[in-house]
């Protein structure tokens, strides 16, 4: 088993503890009260998500492909739903979801694309996907700096890839976004402050 994978999972919610306190976890529950109906979250993590989802969502499944995630998903969520699969090979089946949930997971995920053409599958005609993500920058300075950073974030971020043009593709994927709000993610470094939060319907 990956050491580090074991050791990032246990220290993953004390890494983003400072940014939930200054404003993310607000984000997040804005976000995801919009989630109805069966609800599939992609790289579910250690389930900081898990409290902010709405009463009237009928069913949560939590997928998260790295069994020390899982593990520690499972410690703190019992009794919840958990499937070990990556974003790019759910075990689901077609139009089976009403919302897709991705927060600070596709900038992890190895297939971009088919990562999101597996969420548009598993989503109902009409379905949402409710996406918050950190993104490559605007600014092109700070862009610069993701690039020539990268490989070193990537490491140290177990997986993270800090300049991905996640936005252009949700929107080359089958989705329509409806809602997007540019912003940054607080008390994190400079070149993963970037941040998208919205809302794409299944077309």
């Amino acid at each position: 088993m990956n050491l580090y994978g074991r050791f990032f999972a246990r220290i993953y919610d004390r890494l983003m503890a400072q940014s939930e306190e200054h404003g993310l976890r607000e984000r997040r529950r804005a976000l995801l009260a919009r989630a109805e109906g069966r609800v599939l979250e992609l790289g579910a993590g250690t389930g900081v998500n898990v409290d902010h989802y709405p009463a009237h969502v009928r069913e949560l499944v939590l997928a998260e492909p790295e069994e020390p995630m899982a593990r520690r998903l499972e410690e703190k969520n019992p009794g919840r739903r958990v499937v070990r699969a990556p974003a790019e090979q759910l075990p689901f089946e077609d139009a089976s979801f009403d919302t897709v949930v991705a927060t600070l997971v596709l900038c992890t995920v190895a297939d971009v694309p088919r990562a999101l053409r597996e969420a548009r599958r598993v989503l109902r005609p009409g379905g949402r996907l409710l996406f918050l993500e950190h993104v490559r920058s605007g600014d092109e300075r700070l862009a610069r700096w993701q690039d020539r950073l990268h490989g070193v974030w990537k490491q140290v971020g177990h997986g993270c890839n800090d300049n991905r043009r996640t936005l252009a593709a949700i929107q080359a994927a089958p989705f329509t976004v409806e809602q997007l709000e540019h912003g940054r993610i607080p008390k994190a470094v400079a070149i993963v402050k970037p941040m998208i939060v919205g809302v794409a319907v299944a077309s």
